[in-house]
């Protein structure tokens, strides 16, 4: 009963809603793609999507890349970007390229500062799903939202979204943003330098492997990637043997104590 309550008390690690039956429309044009099924579809909540870009909604189907990879179907990447739009309609934002058109057409004049660091935290929370593999975690900080103005009325905002480094996660996505003096968005730019860390290989089922040195080098990544392996170890945890199931629980107890 503990491990389980210990499990349950434990919410989502990434800055993604939990998933919901997604709307009729996204299902028709997901059936559009033959096998993405397989995927999980995951709605996009931010404050900052909301403000920038009211009335739209964004979902992110990814297909899982760890411990065994899930090929995804023609014409899908890993990581792909939705947008529901009011009147129903679905679009596939395949690139930052996409989005670009997207902010074009559908964001208000950005006027003031205040539109535009709103404008750039929507933008770069949007571009993270194209470097995405489901173990990473991003944060925008307040201060890293630079305008300039450009002399001539317009202004130029730029940001970043910074890796949360945790289990050898590093790096961080730049964006820019420009806009023209009537506030229309002229360009968007975004350069991700990103380092993935440990990932889930078969590291819950060496916790009792008959070696002390496989024991202890599975245990020591586990603790490495913290709650970021909690997808994983739930998963393993379904399909395995009594004893297994208390080796994962021990350990994500420990996770959970020392705030990994």
């Amino acid at each position: 009963m503990y491990a389980l309550a210990l499990w349950a008390l434990v919410g989502p690690v990434t800055s993604i809603a939990l998933a919901d039956a997604p709307p009729d429309s996204l299902a028709r044009k997901l059936a559009e793609y033959p096998g993405a099924e397989r995927g999980q579809v995951l709605p996009i909540s931010e404050d900052a999507l909301a403000g920038a870009l009211p009335g739209l909604r964004f979902y992110v189907l990814r297909f899982r890349q760890y411990p065994v990879a899930i090929e995804p179907p023609n014409r899908l990447e890993a990581s792909n970007l939705f947008v529901v739009k009011l009147n129903g309609v679905v679009e596939h934002i395949r690139n930052a390229q996409a989005l670009e058109g997207l902010f074009r057409a559908t964001l208000a004049p950005v006027t003031a500062d205040a539109q535009a660091r709103v404008a750039a935290k929507a933008w770069l929370r949007l571009v993270e799903e194209f470097h995405q593999d489901g173990l990473f975690q991003f944060s925008v900080p307040d201060d890293a939202l630079l305008i300039v103005a450009d002399g001539v009325g317009g202004r130029r905002v730029t940001g970043k979204a910074v890796v949360t480094p945790q289990g050898g996660n590093k790096g961080e996505i730049t964006a820019s943003l420009t806009f023209d003096k009537a506030g229309r968005l002229v360009s968007g730019s975004e350069t991700a330098s990103l380092k993935r860390g440990i990932r889930p290989i078969c590291q819950a089922t060496r916790l009792l492997d008959p070696d002390p040195v496989v024991r202890r080098m599975a245990k020591q990544d586990l603790l490495v990637m913290g709650k970021g392996a909690r997808e994983y170890l739930a998963e393993q945890r379904a399909n395995a043997a009594p004893e297994l199931r208390r080796a994962i629980d021990r350990l994500w107890q420990r996770i959970l104590e020392e705030d990994r």
